[in-house]
């Protein structure tokens, strides 16, 4: 809140900011920590290129994706699959289905992938579910010429950012609402997206920057670089 103000001009105290959230019972929304929960399912493990590697230098050269399940009333359970970028923290594709299929996946990736020029030399970090294995998406991701990378079974750390994103938006749209329909829903997750998230969430790990905004600074470096 204090760093919302900073960028707006308002200069104010940091306790004066905690004293008046007190006095509004206004508190920040904490999100759960990771737990590593052990499997007896045997998986094959497959490369883990990133192996929780998140540094970049510039957009589109790491990616990661994963599946959230949320529950509709009068629906059941329907799917979101997204697509991160590593260096901003935008969700730059995603897919909301009520099918949990390797579709779901292959739409998010496509999505993401349509105002990306070269893809060639991405590597997209995924978990080892079936969608994520599936031959379809990995020829899909050969098409691109972008590497895929996995995470270890039962180790979600491996893919922290985009669990926590799906935390993020858990608490701060899904749980707060009480959607009607899976067609209401869709438009509200399409509006947190890409209204609220990212072009007005800010984030501490990339400096207090919406990931819009880290985006357009990256775009602004590629440009000097390439004049240069």
């Amino acid at each position: 809140m204090h760093k919302v103000l900073e960028k707006k001009n308002i200069k104010v105290n940091i306790k004066t900011v905690q004293k008046r959230m007190r006095n509004l019972k206004i508190r920040s929304i904490v999100a759960k920590k990771f737990k590593n929960h052990k499997t007896k399912e045997k998986i094959k493990q497959l490369p883990n290129i990133i192996n929780q590697d998140f540094e970049t230098t510039s957009i589109n050269q790491k990616w990661c994706g994963d599946i959230t399940y949320i529950y509709i009333r009068g629906t059941g359970w329907t799917y979101l699959a997204s697509v991160m970028d590593m260096h901003t923290n935008k969700i730059i594709g995603y897919s909301y289905s009520k099918k949990m299929n390797k579709e779901l996946v292959i739409t998010a990736l496509k999505n993401a992938c349509i105002n990306v020029k070269e893809t060639k030399g991405i590597i997209f970090h995924s978990d080892l579910g079936t969608q994520y294995t599936s031959k379809e998406f990995n020829d899909l991701l050969k098409q691109k010429g972008i590497q895929h990378s996995y995470s270890k079974k039962g180790t979600p750390y491996d893919n922290a950012k985009i669990e926590s994103f799906h935390s993020i938006i858990k608490k701060e749209e899904i749980y707060v609402n009480n959607y009607k329909s899976f067609e209401e829903a869709k438009i509200k997750i399409f509006e947190y997206i890409e209204s609220f998230y990212n072009r007005k969430r800010i984030h501490s790990s990339i400096n207090y920057l919406t990931p819009q905004e880290k985006e357009d600074e990256a775009l602004k470096l590629l440009e000097k670089s390439n004049i240069a």
